[in-house]
């Protein structure tokens, strides 16, 4: 079964959960269900733009 898309703790928590269900060791298990939340970037907003700094 894929993984579920979000940054959530129960998302990440489930992740974890199915990844050793299907075999997965405990810490490699927890790398890459992080791994996933922090790739599908939910719960961020838009990119705030640099302010340039003017020159005198």
């Amino acid at each position: 079964m894929p993984l579920k898309k979000g940054s959530s703790k129960e998302v990440i928590s489930e992740n974890i959960k199915e990844l050793i269900h299907s075999g997965r060791p405990q810490k490699q298990a927890i790398a890459i269900a992080l791994s996933e939340a922090r790739r599908t970037g939910k719960g961020k907003g838009p990119a705030k733009p640099k302010k340039s700094k003017k020159k005198r």
